[in-house]
């Protein structure tokens, strides 16, 4: 599901497999002014970003199938998109995954339960930068 708004916004697109964050991180971030795709699935991701490139993307670790972990690797191998700038959004929160997120090109890390304001803060930073 795609929303759009003014065509001056940046675009971003959510992943995750669970439709609550979906909807909670893609109503905050739409009232911000921000264009939003969200994927359920990296499979559906990558369709996504096929048709049109997110200016950023707000990732999930724990995804069936291809985990958040192996969609980063292979997005920041792929000279087409390693620019995008990642933001793992994970329950996964242990300094191993915080870590290996960075270490794979994430640009931040935020813990579920989400803290709205801080999520806001730094997509924000990301973008006047």
């Amino acid at each position: 599901m795609i929303m759009t708004t003014n065509g001056n916004s940046k675009y971003i697109l959510v992943i995750d497999d669970s439709t609550t964050n979906v909807i909670l991180l893609q109503a905050v971030l739409h009232g911000k002014g921000y264009e939003i795709a969200t994927a359920l699935s990296v499979k559906e991701a990558n369709t996504i970003i096929n048709r049109k490139k997110p200016d950023l993307i707000l990732l999930d670790l724990l995804m069936p199938r291809i985990d958040g972990f192996e969609f980063l690797k292979n997005l920041k191998n792929d000279m087409n998109t390693n620019n995008i700038p990642v933001i793992v959004v994970s329950a996964l929160t242990d300094q191993d995954n915080v870590n290996r997120s960075m270490a794979l090109g994430a640009n931040d890390f935020i813990k579920k339960p989400v803290d709205i304001q801080n999520l806001v803060e730094i997509v924000d930073s990301i973008f006047s930068h």
